[in-house]
């Protein structure tokens, strides 16, 4: 069995960053999927699933009320190992396209308050595991360290 596109890339040399992880061709658009790495893998401490949780109700919210791009997003969502996020859009799109949009998530994320969009037992299955004090960390953390200084080792994934 051949191995997926996420599994041959090479973890031990990658960086926190926005890569483009795949494209796809459905009817005649094209879709990209996006990796959101907010952790160094296999180096930096996971986040836990409250904050995870917390931060994909709240970025979910807002790419799919963002006033120019609501029509595009497809999909936001965390990675099973917890290092990150994947976003798919709509658009044959480069890491470079999204940096502004990404930024303007994480603003928002990591000063958020109030009630947490979708956590109630009526709109989410797991509404209890929800940490919004980690989720604006985590999304300040990544704002500020990667997001708004990002270079090109940040945008493409290594050899």
């Amino acid at each position: 069995m051949e191995k997926i596109a996420s599994f041959t890339v090479n973890h031990i040399d990658l960086l926190r960053g926005i890569y483009v992880s795949r494209k796809d061709c459905v009817g005649e658009e094209v879709i990209t999927t996006f990796d959101l790495r907010w952790k160094v893998p296999n180096k930096e401490k996971v986040m836990g699933t409250g904050e995870i949780h917390t931060i994909e109700h709240l970025g979910a919210t807002f790419l799919r009320n963002h006033e120019s791009q609501k029509d595009n997003i497809i999909y936001f969502g965390p990675m099973g190992c917890r290092t990150g996020f994947y976003l798919i859009m709509k658009g044959d799109l480069e890491s470079k396209d999204i940096v502004d949009l990404i930024k303007e998530m994480l603003e928002f994320v990591s000063v958020f308050e109030g009630e947490i969009p979708g956590a109630t037992p009526r709109d989410c299955g797991n509404c209890e595991d929800m940490n919004l004090e980690l989720a604006k960390f985590e999304a300040n953390k990544y704002l500020v360290e990667v997001i708004r200084n990002i270079k090109d080792e940040n945008l493409k994934y290594p050899d």
